[in-house]
């Protein structure tokens, strides 16, 4: 399985705070049958969450050397969750922040309010731009949650949809456990990510798998846990 969505590059945003922490969940993760990890760190315009993608590189290096001597086999590349602003195609270009894995997949996250008028413009422009967008956790926003047309919409333009494992288990709540398994239902899901900050309880997460299984058949589910995050992960 592959993770989308994680935050282990340590102390650039408010997940892992250090590397001793970070291969912990890297293990955590590996144990759980991921053997690929996207780390995520946040990037916001104009705050504390904003860390270079030069400087994560080399968080990101010195990481693989613990997770090797740590003899953990799960690999581990570089994105950002990519906080929505009008920028987000110049950064890019400019070298500020990542897409996933150097590829043309980005992962974009929205204002948990969903109250941003012209969030859809941008989604937009970074697809003329030539991006792949990729929603982070569209069953934790608000609006998203009280109007289901609104994820609709998104996914009839194009945009992708990667949920978090935890929602499925209610890690979020009761209004994004029902926002996520109704995006499953429809067959909506792109890919999964954990959503990981911290070493935690990681049978939560083997339940939540449990349960993707009551909305996907085994094909499907290798669709995407594996075959759609793999052209991210190219070989």
């Amino acid at each position: 399985m592959i993770d989308l969505h994680c935050h282990i590059i340590p102390n650039v945003d408010d997940g892992a705070k250090s590397f001793e922490d970070s291969v912990e969940i890297i293990r955590g993760l590996s144990s759980l049958g991921f053997t690929e990890i996207i780390a995520t760190p946040h990037y916001i315009v104009d705050s504390n969450f904003c860390n270079p993608k030069l400087r994560n590189q080399s968080i990101l290096h010195a990481l693989r050397v613990r997770v090797k001597e740590a003899k953990i086999k799960a690999k581990v590349f570089l994105g950002n969750e990519i906080y929505i602003d009008p920028s987000i195609a110049v950064l890019i270009k400019k070298g500020k922040i990542s897409t996933l894995n150097d590829s043309e997949y980005i992962l974009v996250e929205l204002p948990m309010s969903g109250e941003f008028t012209d969030y859809e413009d941008i989604l937009v422009s970074l697809q003329y731009a030539g991006y792949k967008v990729i929603l982070a956790h569209p069953e934790r926003y608000y609006t998203f949650q009280r109007d289901f047309d609104l994820i609709t919409r998104l996914t009839e333009q194009g945009i992708l949809l990667q949920c978090n494992l935890g929602s499925f288990v209610g890690q979020y709540g009761r209004h994004a456990k029902k926002t996520a398994k109704k995006i499953a239902k429809h067959k909506h899901i792109f890919g999964i990510g954990t959503d990981t900050h911290r070493v935690r309880d990681w049978s939560e997460y083997a339940k939540a798998l449990k349960k993707l299984g009551k909305y996907y058949d085994e094909k499907e589910l290798k669709t995407i846990l594996v075959t759609n995050p793999r052209k991210i992960i190219k070989p």
